[in-house]
């Protein structure tokens, strides 16, 4: 059975609980469907914030699907359920080609990166067609490298202002690549992991140097996976910030209505 958002069960604890990697925040939740410029359809999430006001826009690109990435890699899910209320961001979150997720499969099949472009700039399209505002792609590990190599070309590179990376492997994004986004001039956040399984963080600042607009962000610590409450705390601020332009860090405790996380 697909997962419906709108049967998140929230209560009133009426005083301040902890935010916990289960924990979800209110938030006007749908699932939505993308189509590509090649006919297919894509299934997703898009979570805005409550009150209605939204501060900025992540379109996420999940990790590599045949190692297990998708819409609901666990960064990406907990971004969705704590930064509407907590930072006034909306989340949209899908499944690229031939991904599943409870959510539901997307249409098609896996393309090594090279069909995804396509989902994207679909993507892009959707947030653009919603009049969502201030939109930024985030890629992580496989999903920078979609964003890395289609997020500087159009028709997505006039529509977003900039880019999130976490864990970049620089498997199929290369110099080339690098070097787009380095004359597109448009701002990068690179979150690389101290312990990374592919690209740890000197590498990543000698490779990145050709892109001068690119703020290196080094995480002691932290796995290619962002495993641990404190690592992705660390992400989702470092995203926050980058997007609204001012150092975030997100509260920890939250007094109003909360649900728990279903249970996959």
């Amino acid at each position: 059975m697909v997962f419906d958002p709108a049967t998140l069960d929230f209560s009133e604890p009426g005083a301040p609980v902890a935010v916990r990697a289960s924990t979800v925040l209110p938030a006007v939740r749908e699932n939505i469907e993308l189509t590509t410029a090649d006919g297919l359809t894509l299934v997703g999430e898009l979570a805005l914030p409550a009150d209605g006001v939204v501060r900025a826009t992540l379109i996420t690109l999940h990790p590599l699907p045949t190692h297990g990435g998708f819409m609901d890699s666990h960064v990406f899910k907990k971004a969705s359920y704590r930064l509407p209320a907590l930072a006034g961001i909306a989340v949209l979150r899908f499944n690229t080609r031939g991904t599943s997720s409870p959510r539901g499969t997307s249409g098609g099949a896996f393309d090594e990166g090279e069909g995804e472009r396509l989902d994207l700039a679909a993507a892009v399209q959707f947030a653009v067609a919603r009049g969502l505002p201030n939109r930024w792609l985030v890629g992580w590990s496989f999903g920078t490298e979609l964003v890395l190599k289609y997020g500087m070309r159009e028709p997505v590179a006039g529509q977003v202002e900039g880019a999130v990376l976490l864990s970049p492997p620089l498997h199929r994004a290369g110099d080339t690549d690098l070097a787009t986004w380095a004359a597109g001039g448009k701002p990068l956040a690179v979150l690389v992991p101290e312990l990374d399984d592919y690209l740890r963080p000197e590498a990543a600042t000698a490779r990145f140097a050709m892109v001068p607009q690119a703020r290196m962000v080094a995480v002691s610590g932290a796995k290619h996976l962002w495993v641990g409450e404190k690592y992705v705390t660390r992400a989702l601020n470092e995203m926050c910030s980058t997007v609204l332009g001012r150092p975030v860090e997100l509260a920890a405790e939250w007094l109003g209505p909360v649900a728990a996380a279903p249970a996959v």
